[in-house]
Order: C-alpha cells, then structure tokens, then sequence
C-alpha cells in the first residue's frame, strides 16, 4: 500500500530559480503525450452508471497526522476507487450532472469536496488534504512497468474563482504513486509522489489585489514544486500526466475538454531525481483550511482514465481490458 504524503515547499530562492526551468525539460516533441494508445478499460471511471456511489467508512484515515489507520478503507460502489492509507476520503464524493462544455456525450461526473480534510474531530487550523485513489493496482495485477509508458488523463471542471475556497495555497492536485531509482540507478527503488497541483491566490489575502491560480508542479530535480502556467480562464481543463520508458515525468494541461496534444506540454521532469521505474496508480488531492468551518473549493472532475502506449500481452493477463478512447472537443 503507498503511502501518500503532502510537503508543501516555500522556498521562494528555489521556486524562482525552478520557476525559469518550467519549459526547460525534454522538448515536447520528444515527451509522451497523454492518452497515447490504449485505454485501459477496467481502470478509471466516467461516472456515466446513474447507481455511482461511495462507502464512506467513517471517521476517516489520517495515520500521517496521528497514527491512526481506522479500517475500513472507504471505496466506492463499483470498486474503482478507494481512500487512501495515510490521508482519509474527501467528505463530499457525489455523481452529479455534468456542467455544461464537458464531454459531448456524458451525463455523469464526480463532485469532489471536503471540510474535515485533517485528523478526524480535531481541526488543525492549518491546511490539510484528503486523497481519492483510482484502483490501478487490484484490476492489473500489480504495478505497470514504466516500459510500458503509462500516461493519466483527466477532465476537471473549474468554477468561477468566486465560489473557490478564500484561502491562498494548494487546493486540488492530480497526482501519480510511482516507484524509481537515482540517475545512476544507485540505492534501492523508492516511492515518490509527481503531480500537478492547482495553486489559488485569494484577492482576500493582503498580498493579492485579484483572484488568480496557476498550476505548481511537483518536482524538479531537486525535489523542489515549480511554477507553471497560469490559468486565466475557468470552467473544463484536461490535465495528464504521462511516464516515458526512460524514466522521465511529462506534464499537460490544456484549457477545454479536447484531447491532449504535444502543443499542450508544460514540462518533463525527474522528480526528486528520480528515473520511473513502476506506475502504481494515480490519484487526487483535495485540499482545504481544516478549520471545522469552510468547505474547500467544490472540484468536478469526470473521465479519469488510464492509457498504455506500449501493449502488454494481453491474452496472458485477462484482467487487463482495452477499450476505444473518447473523443474530446474544445
């Protein structure tokens, strides 16, 4: 089982320097783009079964805060999805009608939200987060070799910076569970945690005249989050993240709900220093004040799907299922 772990870095001297690095990593021409070959079909979800529902097996997991694991994990209906080990399950997990501009076609999404995201009764005051896990691990039969390059893929709905969280910080993530060892493969195989976080910065703090976010990406090679692009516009986005077979982290993103393209890549990085070596699975941060009071922004995210660019034989691995792609559109 991972173990999800959240460091917010401010090292404002690294940021800056990293921020200048954002564009810099493998040109885009040669990075994996996204949704590159197979869907795996019993990976993921649409959210299109109107019966979508989740187990909450409250009070929640919080065993990075205090130790506590308070079994049994929450998971949802259909098995696709399950609360993380470390962090527990966002308190709002909801199939809702799918905001207008999204998938032609989908009449289902999931709304993700949450205002106990800490230790269970016993508010922090600080930020904390709560971690959503899709099932890669159970339906595959283990964790997906790098040389397989697998990629992530996601449409998230953002409302109107005036119904976000009024806090300045991290407030959603799409994140990836992976295992990789240093440049020179010296030292045993570690976990680590690559992602995209969505950064807000609320007119309501003295140092912000406006609302605005930006995309922070975690991390470059020295393990520090950098600056990415801002976001100027709300309402759908398609966020990847894709693992190329020599061990590099490529990043997306792109304004719309159509399909990734090399036009859509942010940066490539190697994590921490690390090259990929084993995709476990991928999952999502939802990040709130943990004041007992506010509710974190309301995220809407709908067809997070899994793709492999390079075929494994599926006739010896019938738990393995492809599926055609859906077609995005702007």
């Amino acid at each position: 089982m991972p173990v999800f772990v959240f460091r917010l870095r401010r090292s404002a001297s690294w940021l800056s320097m990293l921020a200048c690095l954002t564009f810099a990593g493998t040109a885009a021409g040669q990075a994996l783009v996204p949704g590159t070959g197979e869907r795996i079909a019993k990976v993921g979800d649409d959210f299109e079964d109107p019966n979508w529902g989740y187990v909450f097996n409250n009070p929640k997991n919080s065993s990075e805060l205090d130790g506590q694991s308070r079994l049994p994990d929450g998971f949802s209906n259909n098995r696709r999805w399950f609360e993380g080990p470390m962090r527990g399950n966002p308190d709002v997990l909801r199939r809702v009608h799918t905001p207008e501009g999204g998938l032609p076609g989908s009449k289902g999404a999931l709304l993700i939200r949450t205002l106990q995201a800490g230790t269970p009764g016993r508010p922090s005051g600080h930020s904390q987060q709560d971690d959503l896990i899709v099932n890669v691990r159970a339906h595959m039969g283990g964790t997906i070799p790098v040389s397989w390059m697998p990629s992530c893929v996601v449409r998230v709905y953002m409302p109107p910076f005036d119904e976000w969280e009024k806090r300045t910080g991290n407030t959603f993530a799409l994140r990836a569970g992976t295992f990789g060892v240093r440049p020179k493969g010296e030292g045993a195989s570690e976990e680590y945690w690559p992602g995209m976080f969505i950064q807000f910065q609320s007119k309501t703090d003295r140092r912000h005249t406006k609302d605005a976010a930006h995309f922070l990406l975690r991390a470059g090679p020295s393990g520090q989050d950098f600056k990415g692009p801002e976001i100027t516009e709300t309402g759908w986005w398609t966020l990847g993240i894709s693992f190329s077979a020599d061990g590099q982290v490529h990043y997306y993103a792109s304004p719309g709900v159509d399909d990734l393209t090399a036009k859509d890549h942010i940066s490539s990085q190697y994590p921490y220093g690390f090259r990929c070596q084993r995709f476990e699975t991928f999952f999502f941060d939802i990040i709130a004040a943990d004041d007992g009071r506010t509710w974190s922004t309301p995220w809407i995210i709908d067809d997070a799907s899994l793709y492999l660019a390079r075929q494994p034989k599926i006739a010896s691995k019938p738990n393995v299922a492809t599926q055609p792609r859906k077609r995005g559109r702007k």
